[in-house]
């Protein structure tokens, strides 16, 4: 699978019983790839040493903005670098928690995370949702609105539109970028 899609073109050629290379089916599945990647607000594969700056919030925990977190390279206050299993500790889920009866300031922007996050194999619900919404793509004839075969009426319409299944939906709700207010 190509590493700048999020699902793989041989399992959406199955689907549309055309090759894996063929160039429509490929332009459906990157404009569904990026669709989804402007939907959760971030690139869903790895990113390594990716570094955020957040914003405390007087607690005992802080959400890191994309899950699973890999690692934590460094985590700054004001500045100044924490020692990991002394100072913080953080999971997979995203959750830098301070240690030692520490609280995280009530500040703006005075906490800075280097930290490695995403997928290094896409889940499924992300490429079930992507493959879904490429065949949707794949199957719009742009410009036309309706089509009737028997007495050959077209109707024409300013844009055809691809909406969103609840698959997606819930695969962009799972997967989109969080805020602090999602603690």
């Amino acid at each position: 699978m190509a590493t700048d899609l999020l699902a793989d073109p041989a399992e959406l050629a199955v689907w549309l019983c055309k090759p894996a290379d063929d160039p429509k089916l490929l332009a459906a599945l990157r404009a569904a790839t990026r669709r989804f990647r402007g939907a959760v607000g971030h690139a869903v594969t790895l990113v390594a040493g990716d570094t955020v700056c957040l914003d405390g919030n007087g607690r005992e925990a802080l959400l890191l903005p994309v899950w699973p977190t890999v690692a934590v390279a460094l985590v700054e206050l004001d500045g100044t670098a924490l020692v990991a299993g002394t100072d913080y500790d953080w999971s997979e889920s995203g959750i830098l928690r301070r240690l030692g009866c520490q609280y995280w300031p009530d500040r703006l922007g005075c906490v800075s995370v280097t930290y490695t996050h995403g997928w290094a194999q896409i889940p499924d619900d992300i490429a079930e949702a992507v493959i879904d919404q490429a065949r949707s793509l794949y199957t719009v004839v742009p410009g036309v609105q309706s089509k009737a075969v028997g007495g050959q009426s077209v109707t024409f319409g300013a844009q055809a539109a691809v909406g969103v299944t609840s698959q997606w939906s819930a695969a962009v709700a799972r997967h989109q970028v969080r805020t602090g207010s999602d603690l």
